[in-house]
């Protein structure tokens, strides 16, 4: 059977591929059938062709797209061919005869000028084009580029108009090697088809072509010798407006935005009459909304091209008044719709158009790319005009232009807080419902980007407000938005500033809740049990989520006994609400999620018996696919065109992917509420473990969303940390260490992985100190290639690192740089320090771990840690290679002598360095080396006591920033006391480390110090005491202070034998002596030494 069935398929193949063209033609036409069965058996038969006869196939798709009277047809054998000679999966090119392949370039090229049907004619641009991409750079078709350069110059404007579209996308593949030695051709055809005679398609295609161009240009001076052209290029979208064309404007602006965003310097001499026509644009309301938000788009995206032209849209402030001005008039495009007031969650924005929308979003890009000092004048001018106006249209604009342009202005507006509140709590009293949820909702949004500055300096101003808010029912929605404030004031709270507002508002909150659902108070159970399970009222759905997310919030903020009885009673609302049926789009659920980790954070292990309730539903959600559609940027197929408002789009290559966003913020919410019950349940989470590393683990390279990494990279070490506990505890279901080894090996070798493949420097810090606590969890169960992968991370996150910090020092030196991109640099850089922190976090804590086996890895290491040692690296640099060193030589001891000769003479040059934290890591490591170098560090005592007494004398030694250097100084001086008295005057150092005692800054070398002054008395250490016990009244005097401050300088122990000390001294001096040395200490210390001694 299987035999005839092939002779079958060979009769059919012969067919198809025959002299009768209509055989083929119908299995083309069947390939696009809506016909199931039939499209199979078409699809069958063509890949049998493409397997066993590539040469016919490809010919007759080329003859089909040559001759057939069909234009479906046509475009279909385009389509086809296209795939069969582009690196597609399919690709079969090479395989071809040569034969084939001649003829096939032949009728490419043939096609191109006898196809009369532009979408036709574009598939086979597209095919030459990824074809060319392949070939022509082995010089497979050398004909192709003449033949190009007939048709550009030719008088068909079709045929100009391929040409151009083909050099376009060549320019993208292969434009530096193979079109750059044209440049001069290629900038008089375009400047020629840039020109008003040709047609707009023919404009457009030469736009498009000359922006690629300039793009593959590497050089600034070859960029300058197209400068000429932007007029050229400017007018293709100003005449194609002009002529009522606002297609043709729209795909003209959406070039010019790819060349903003990309070549930006290229607009630089131009820059005031190019973004001037483009703010024109968007200030004229005579056309579509879309032309008007990609000319605001182009603008806005020079702003945010920092790396490539920092400062340069800052040179500009007469624009950015304009632009910001034209923002503000998009957020007046807003109805007084009466859905809104009684919205729930999916009629929550209603009212809004898509205007305010872009209005919104630019308004928060501008601010973020720009800055505060740039943004803040302006809205400095133009808010309180708009806040003075009688149109609550315009109040409105400008609380909400206050929320967006908060983060991108957040330090400048703290310097003006005062002026900021004052606008928003006026506008609490302003007479429209819509204004007020835009005072609350700037306040909420403040509250983020602001705190805790806001929180700190008006609170008594701001809650007070928002209790009042939510005094507001005839507005629920006003209401509710109040209650959410709270929830976002309190994050950036402390619970001093929250609890004497706290009955007040849980009141509030409460009355809110009774007042709502009156009819429900006859319900036996207690009245916020029987609201949250009864009130299913579509209405309050939302008053609820919010009022339920800020009860959890406040007690989660004031702690476990002063909510006990209340977050019991909340508890068991939520168990049922949790099983009961709620509708797909209840906003209760996802409030719910947080609720219940905010009240496990409350109660803690008091929490385990509702996991079983909590989990499932959690799990559900933290293994949501994410709702992806991806398509061609060329398709036909409009992703944004969708109804779904909550769908992003990215475009990656020639791919647009279109994210549903929703998906993905709960499945955020869910992983982080994952990791937050790991944390806080410890070993109480351990019947979990598996099934949520099993979930998380392969979501450490989750790249549709941010936060979705952070929580999976966040709960690795409390996975370990809580398997650990549980082992230790017996409480693991038998499993032992085996288990932890086992589970260690499965998420710590994805987690360096992912180390390597992460785009975020805040995300790359994140992994580093979640490598840094597994290590500490697992210990040395972690073997060799494990350690060496870490290893070999931290060299690449090292040299990564110093990439961008040195492309940064490029950018510092564009002309258009400025101190406000220098500050936005500034910040950028802070994240590399993070960044070298955990670097040194890490690489102390594998030191501690696997101590001497370590230190073959740091032998590979020196060659970059030494270089951060160097006087143009930053003080964190410097640090941390001083603090690494400091781990080596404590924990390594005899085996980290040989390095003492190599990093020892950078240590003691760093004692004296201008940074008080690299004075301390320095003098810390000195001390560690007085301890454990011996004779090794016997050469270098007189220097390091010069060294020493440099930092002991510094004119502020002792003040806040200073004191932590200073402590250790003493601390090291103390050790060179203890470990090398035979090299140094004893008489003289010893009375000089007591002058500095007792250390009150460094409260872990407190305890050091104070414990070897102890050990120094008890054994009468002669130059301590000095002769005749000279220095006895200063020791009392230290262990006076010493115990008068409880236990934060000393450990119990050391207290303890001090208290004996002073016994024996009462038994032991002299009364004379004894009573000078009492009258000689101040009488709060006389009176706490008394109460001490007597007991």
């Amino acid at each position: 059977m299987a035999s005839e069935l092939t002779q079958q398929q060979h009769a059919q193949m012969a067919a198809i591929l025959g002299p009768d063209p209509s055989q083929f033609e119908t299995l083309i036409s069947h390939l696009m059938s809506t016909n199931n069965d039939q499209r199979s058996e078409a699809e069958l038969l063509y890949n049998l062709c493409k397997q066993h006869q590539p040469d016919s196939l490809s010919l007759k798709l080329g003859h089909l797209v040559q001759s057939s009277p069909h234009p479906e047809a046509r475009a279909m054998a385009a389509i086809l061919l296209r795939k069969l000679l582009t690196r597609d999966d399919s690709f079969i090119y090479p395989k071809l005869a040569a034969s084939t392949q001649s003829t096939l370039k032949s009728i490419l090229l043939s096609c191109i000028q006898t196809e009369d049907t532009k979408t036709i004619s574009r598939k086979l641009c597209d095919t030459i084009s990824e074809l060319a991409a392949t070939i022509v750079p082995d010089n497979q078709w050398p004909e192709l580029l003449p033949f190009m350069f007939q048709c550009v110059t030719s008088d068909n404007p079709k045929l100009r108009e391929m040409s151009l579209l083909i050099f376009a996308q060549l320019a993208q593949y292969i434009g530096e090697t193979i079109l750059v030695p044209h440049l001069t051709t290629l900038h008089n055809v375009f400047l020629q088809c840039l020109g008003g005679a040709t047609t707009a398609d023919v404009r457009i295609a030469a736009l498009s072509a000359t922006i690629n161009f300039i793009q593959c240009l590497n050089t600034a001076s070859d960029r300058d010798k197209f400068q000429d052209l932007l007029p050229p290029m400017m007018q293709t979208l100003t005449e194609a407006l002009n002529s009522g064309q606002e297609a043709t404007a729209q795909e003209a602006l959406e070039l010019l935005i790819d060349l903003a965003g990309t070549e930006p310097r290229f607009l630089r001499r131009q820059l005031v009459d190019v973004v001037g026509a483009m703010l024109q644009i968007a200030e004229a309301e005579s056309l579509e909304e879309g032309t008007r938000h990609l000319a605001i788009e182009f603008v806005i995206t020079l702003a945010e091209a920092r790396e490539r032209a920092p400062g340069m849209m800052r040179k500009l402030p007469q624009f950015i008044h304009r632009l910001f001005g034209i923002l503000m008039k998009l957020l007046l495009d807003i109805e007084d719709d009466p859905v809104w007031h009684s919205a729930d969650t999916e009629d929550e924005d209603a009212g809004e158009t898509s205007n305010y929308s872009v209005g919104q979003e630019c308004l928060d890009r501008l601010a973020i790319s720009l800055g505060g000092n740039t943004i803040v004048p302006v809205a400095s001018e133009v808010l309180p005009l708009f806040l003075a106006a009688p149109e609550w249209q315009k109040h409105h604009a400008a609380l909400i232009c206050l929320a967006q342009i908060a983060e991108g202005c957040s330090k400048v507006m703290i310097k003006n807080l005062e002026q900021v509140v004052s606008m928003i709590l006026n506008s609490f009293q302003d007479p429209h419902p819509r204004v007020r949820w835009a005072a609350i909702n700037a306040l909420g949004q403040l509250s983020t980007d602001l705190g805790p500055d806001l929180q700190t300096q008006y609170h008594h101003l701001v809650l007070p407000a928002l209790a009042s808010a939510m005094d507001d029912f005839q507005n629920p929605r006003v209401q509710a938005h109040a209650a959410s404030a709270v929830l976002n004031f309190s994050e950036n709270c402390t619970p001093e500033i929250l609890t004497p507002y706290l009955d007040g508002i849980v009141g509030k909150l409460l009355v809110l809740l009774q007042e709502l659902f009156q009819k429900y108070y006859d319900v036996v159970m207690p009245y916020l049990k029987a609201i949250l399970v009864n009130a299913t009222d579509k209405a309050n759905r939302m008053l609820r989520a919010k009022s339920m997310e800020c009860i959890s919030l406040v007690g989660m903020a004031v702690g476990k006994e002063k909510f006990r009885d209340d977050a019991k009673q909340v508890m068991e609302v939520l168990m049922q609400l949790q099983v009961s049926q709620m509708e797909a789009d209840d906003p209760t659920t996802s409030y719910m999620l947080q609720a219940w980790a905010r009240l496990c954070k409350c109660l803690g292990q008091d929490f385990l018996p509702y996991m079983n309730v909590v989990m499932p539903p959690l799990l559900h959600s933290a293994q949501l696919k994410p709702d992806v559609v991806i398509s061609n940027t060329d398709s036909d197929i409009d992703i944004d065109e969708s109804d779904d408002e909550t769908i992003e789009t990215i475009t990656v290559g020639d791919k647009r992917i279109g994210i549903k966003t929703s998906v993905l913020e709960e499945k955020a919410t869910a992983c982080n509420m994952l990791c937050c019950y790991a944390d806080e349940l410890k070993e109480g989470f351990f019947p979990w473990i598996d099934q949520v590393a099993g979930i998380l683990v392969p979501l450490l390279k989750f790249y549709f969303h941010e936060e979705v990494r952070k929580a999976a990279v966040s709960a690795m070490p409390e996975l370990l940390r809580s398997a650990k506990l549980a082992i230790e505890k017996g409480i693991a279901q038998g499993r032992n260490e085996a288990y932890l080894k086992q589970l260690s090996d499965y998420m710590i070798p994805p987690l360096v992985e992912a180390l390597n493949k992460e785009p975020e420097v805040e995300i790359c810090s994140s992994i580093l100190d979640s490598i840094k606590e597994c290590v500490q969890v697992t210990g040395p169960l972690l073997d060799e290639n494990q350690v060496r992968s870490i290893v070999n991370e931290i060299k690449h996150v090292i040299t990564a690192s110093s990439l961008r910090k040195a492309e940064r020092a490029e950018r510092a030196k564009a002309e258009d740089f400025d101190a406000e991109e220098g500050e936005l640099l500034n910040e950028e850089n802070e994240q590399e320090e993070e960044l070298f922190d955990q670097v040194g976090d890490c690489l102390g804590t594998l030191i501690k771990t696997f101590k001497a086996s370590f230190l073959p890895f740091f032998d590979e290491l020196s060659s970059y840690l030494t270089p951060m040692w160097g006087k143009d690296k930053t003080t964190e640099e410097r640090r941390i290679a001083i603090c690494i060193f400091d781990d080596v030589v404590e924990y390594c001891r005899e085996e980290a002598l040989r390095y003492y000769a190599t990093f020892l003479p950078f240590l003691l040059e760093a004692c004296n360095d201008d940074n008080p934290d690299v004075r301390q890591a320095a003098v810390y490591g000195l001390g560690v080396c007085a301890e454990l170098g011996g004779s090794v560090f016997k050469p270098l005592v007189g220097e390091s006591l010069t060294r020493l007494n440099s930092v002991l004398r510094h004119p502020n030694a002792t003040h806040a920033e200073n004191v932590m250097a200073y402590d250790n100084a003493v601390s090291a001086l103390g050790k060179i006391c203890q470990f090398h008295r035979e090299n140094i005057d004893a008489s003289q150092i010893v009375p000089m480390w007591l002058n500095c005692l007792p250390i009150k800054g460094d409260l872990i070398e407190a305890k050091v110090v104070h414990e070897q002054l102890c050990s120094m008395v008890e054994r009468s250490d002669r130059d301590l005491l000095g002769p005749n016990n000279e220095y006895l009244p200063k020791i009392v005097a230290i262990f006076a202070e010493i115990l008068c401050a409880g236990k934060d300088l000393g450990t119990e122990q050391t207290l303890s034998r001090m208290i004996n000390l002073l016994r024996q001294l009462q038994q032991t001096l002299p009364p004379a002596t004894l009573a000078s040395t009492w009258s000689s200490l101040p009488p709060q210390h006389q009176l706490a030494l008394q109460s001490i001694l007597s007991q």
